[in-house]
Order: C-alpha cells, then structure tokens, then sequence
C-alpha cells in the first residue's frame, strides 16, 4: 500500500502495511507518502524524545519529539547548566543546551526510525525560544514542525529556507482553521496538515480559554470537522490539507468514526506515554496508567491556559493556595527558577488569574517519576490496555485492529 522513493525504505513497516491494508482504515497521505493514520502527539518536558518518536515513525506513523527542555536527556548538557543560578548568563546557557540537544534527539530518533514513517517537532508557540526551536529543528532536518498552544502566524517566515518541511498548525475550531489559512496565504504557504484537538479530551495545555469553554459543543468532533472541511473546501484546498482529530481517542472504533466524519487520521499522546519506549520514568507511566477519571482534574496553568493533569500531592496541594497565590502574584524582575521558558508566565509575570508555580520544575519531576513534585498531564479516557504498560508495536497493532462483534451484534 505505502509508494517509497526510489532506493528508500517503505514508509511503512510491512507487517504494518499488511495490517493497515485488513484494517478498513485509510491511510495518511501527507509529504508525498503514504503513512499509518496514526501521529503520536508531542509531549514535554522529555516524554516524547528520541526512542518514543523514532519507534513510532519505525512502523510508519507519525513520532513526535517536544522541543521543550530536552538537555534533561542529557547528563553532560545537565551538568553544564546545573548551578547557574538565575540571570541572562544562565539563560543563554540553558538555551544554547537545549538546542544542542534538539539536535541530538533528532538524529538518535531518524537513526531509530530505520528511514520509516515521518519524524515532526513539536514547538510550544507559548515558549519564549519558540523560533530559535523552530529554526534548529529544521536545520537539524525534521520531517515536520508542529506548532500548538498559540496560533503560529510566523511559521512560513521562520520556514522560508526549508520549503520543503512540512508546516502543521494546532487548532480547536474551524475559526482558527480560517485565520491560519488567510494569513499563510499571503506569505504564499499553506499548512501541509491541520490538527484539531479537542480541549475537552486531550491532556497537557488545552486550547481553549477558559476552564468553562472545556465542553463547549463548538469543539465537538461531529461539527469541527466538518466544519474545518468546508472551509478547506472553500479555500479550494480540501484534497491538499488532510485533518488530523486529537483527544480522547482510544481505539480502532475512534479512528473508524473521526475517518468517517472526514479526518485522514488520528494523534494520541496519552496512550503513547505510558508505553515501554516512552522517554520518561517508569513511575511516570504507572502514574499516568493508574489514573481514574476521578483522579483527573482541570486547573488554569502557568501559561493561563486551561489544563489537564493527574491529582498527585503537589498538584492537590497547589489547588488548595492557588488562590492565596494568585492574590499576592507580582511581576519578578526576572525568572527566579532559571530561565525564561515561557514568553509570559503567570508566576514571573504576576498575572492573577494564571497559576503560580514554575511548570519547568513540575514537569521535570513528573519526568524522573517524582509523584510528590511532579505534574502530570493526562488525556481523558481509559487507555487501550488499561494500567498496563506495553510497547508501541503492541500500541500500534490494537489501534489498527477491529475489536470483533459482540456476540448476536450485527456485522
């Protein structure tokens, strides 16, 4: 089924090609391949890094690495900027490890893919070093960039040396679909994909403003696909922009109904994170697998945007002073932590009404299993193999696989 170059490996694993083919799934046409219908979501700080990406590329999905933070991967680029304090010079420091970084963990993971599927960098628009992460992730030879948490109205002008890249925005509605496209359009480029998550299901930073919009019914799948269509359709590039549904989803069946509303295919980052390849501790996965829904709360974050993550004692302790926080938040001269990872913060900043602690720190300890510190971000929903942890490969085959019928169901 996947068409490889001349003297390139298929896109797809053939044991993969053999079980997309049985599926009654279609398969992700996007770079002039064709892919599983399957992109594992971007993840920091560290989670998704070299061996979660390239494993999922290696079967012919989409990996993602997250630019955010990735020295941590690194004990010499841990030790060159441990006890700098706070200050430009630690900053720059900081910075120039993390860069160096993104550009090892883009190797390692093309070099784990075997030439397989497609590598993408996920880029925070959030983040204060967004284009410098934008600029390295191409010059270290990415297939795609991936931009979410902000619209990325910059991303052709930082990409114009790579005309080749691939430009993935993260949108929730169909109006963002549409501003994106009209102002691309005039530094002559279009998004090669759109992906539009659902700020209700997915975990991590949501795209939406406020806690209280989470269920708005404009970010259902049933209409915002459809509607993200017609505006493609309008813009005359419906068969040129495949649209990629993220949140929430959980099985074949998921894939089978977003295919059917007119998604090319599916992003998943939960039920990626808890696998054995993921680049995190393993009590970070247990964390996350063990999870129940009521053990999953909504929260604003450091960055003012609404948030999804697991209820572990840092994060319950947090919520009972947020407001005492919030009340007596003010602006810093600089970061007091370390550096300046996010363009605003509701901690640095003093903005009332955004949270007040050092998402750096928190995620990092959720990176390294500390579940007395650590922030962990959940999706909603059970995952495919409930606490257990499994491998991608495993992953991968049970979202292509139909579950059978219940017995005496119709076929």
């Amino acid at each position: 089924m996947s068409h490889p170059a001349d003297g390139a490996p298929s896109p797809i694993d053939p044991d993969f090609d053999a079980l997309l083919a049985r599926s009654g799934l279609a398969p992700l046409r996007l770079g002039g391949r064709e892919l599983l219908p399957i992109v594992q979501g971007g993840m920091g700080v560290g989670i998704s890094a070299h061996r979660l990406a390239g494993s999922v590329a290696a079967l012919g999905g989409i990996g993602t690495l997250s630019s955010v933070d990735l020295r941590r991967h690194h004990p010499d680029l841990m030790a060159r900027t441990t006890g700098l304090g706070a200050g430009e010079e630690a900053k720059a420091a900081i910075n120039a490890a993390n860069l160096e970084a993104l550009e090892r963990e883009v190797r390692a993971a093309r070099e784990r893919s075997g030439g397989r599927g497609l590598l993408a960098m996920n880029v925070m628009r959030a983040v204060s070093e967004y284009a410098a992460h934008v600029r390295r992730a191409l010059q270290a030879g990415v297939d795609a960039v991936v931009v979410g948490a902000g619209l990325p109205l910059d991303l052709p002008d930082l990409a114009r040396e790579h005309p080749k890249a691939l430009l993935i925005p993260i949108l929730s509605d169909a109006r963002g679909v549409q501003l994106v496209l009209r102002k691309w359009e005039r530094k002559q480029r279009l998004p090669d994909a759109v992906v539009i998550e659902h700020p209700r299901w997915a975990g991590g930073h949501l795209g939406a403003a406020r806690i209280e919009d989470l269920a708005d019914p404009r970010f259902d799948f049933e209409r915002v696909i459809p509607e993200t269509r017609e505006v493609l359709r309008r813009a005359g590039v419906e068969k040129e922009i495949p649209v990629i549904a993220a949140g929430g989803i959980r099985s074949h069946a998921d894939i089978r109904r977003l295919q059917a509303l007119g998604a090319a295919a599916v992003q998943l980052g939960t039920p990626f994170a808890v696998t054995e390849e993921a680049d995190a501790h393993p009590e970070f996965k247990r964390v996350l697998a063990e999870a129940r829904e009521e053990d999953v709360v909504e929260f604003t974050s450091v960055a003012g945007l609404p948030a999804r993550a697991v209820a572990t004692p840092w994060l319950k302790a947090y919520l009972k002073i947020e407001r005492k926080l919030q009340a007596v938040a003010h602006v810093k001269a600089r970061c007091t932590k370390a550096f300046d990872c996010l363009a605003q913060c509701g901690l640095r900043d003093g903005l009332p009404g955004w949270g007040q602690f050092c998402i750096d720190h928190q995620l990092a300890a959720a990176l390294r299993g500390d579940v007395k510190k650590g922030l962990f971000f959940r999706g909603a929903g059970a995952l495919p193999f409930g606490a257990q942890i499994r491998s991608v490969r495993e992953l991968m085959a049970r979202l292509l696989t139909a579950e059978p019928a219940a017995q005496g169901a119709p076929a």
